[in-house]
């Protein structure tokens, strides 16, 4: 008996794969979630007692629509046509078993350097020696893979040794050939980087696509902590 629980708990290499962390990503996306705070300054970013996880991105790759679909409201981050609209460190405690935050978009052109190399220190005092950061979720638009602002930013994280994992967004806008090329290119990509988590996620937050998966995912980094 006790080899054949051994042998079914190592049937699931991924957390997205076992029915128990489904159904554990799903409870704990069902608990409340609440704007905690605004980080605008290094002092105002503190320690909360809880595992967190960042989304990072492109200023147009979905970062709030993402956080929306995950915790299943619409309203929860702010979401904008015009890029750049997250320009602080927010703060998300979901049920207090987790900390969800999201950081300022990057490769924006209207906002001014100053403002960009402000946003840009800003977040890497939060990175850096940020021991409740159990991963970054790196997204990047599928459409359009890598570009040289998402290879910056994997650079950065590379040396600073935070984990990140990739997550394909806006996966109903793009076809299934074009989509596995552009992730067979991302993943050639990740292989060569020491930080990078291995598994790209992909989702689509208009079609609720991948959204279940990266719950599990994320669930099994909170129990990991617990």
């Amino acid at each position: 008996m006790t080899d054949d629980i051994q042998d079914s708990s190592k049937r699931f290499d991924r957390p997205e794969d076992d029915p128990s962390m489904l159904e554990a990503g799903r409870l704990l996306f069902t608990k409340p979630c609440d704007f905690i705070l605004g980080a605008t300054k290094d002092e105002h970013i503190g320690s909360y007692g809880l595992p967190e996880i960042a989304f990072a991105g492109r200023s147009n790759v979905g970062k709030s629509s993402l956080v929306n679909a995950l915790t299943g409201r619409k309203t929860l981050a702010r979401t904008s046509n015009t890029p750049g609209r997250t320009r602080q460190l927010n703060f998300f405690d979901l049920g207090q078993k987790l900390m969800l935050v999201d950081l300022p978009g990057y490769g924006y052109a209207q906002a001014s350097k100053s403002d960009i190399a402000y946003w840009t220190n800003l977040t890497r005092n939060y990175l850096r020696g940020r021991a409740e950061l159990k991963r970054i979720l790196l997204l990047i638009d599928s459409r359009h893979g890598a570009k040289d602002s998402d290879r910056q930013i994997m650079d950065e994280l590379d040396t600073c040794a935070v984990s990140y994992q990739v997550v394909m967004t806006k996966t109903d806008k793009i076809k299934p050939t074009p989509l596995a090329e552009v992730e067979k290119k991302l993943a050639a990509e990740l292989a060569k980087r020491p930080a990078a988590h291995p598994q790209i996620m992909k989702t689509s937050s208009a079609k609720s696509l991948g959204i279940s998966e990266l719950r599990a995912s994320i669930a099994a980094l909170t129990e990991q902590s617990g």
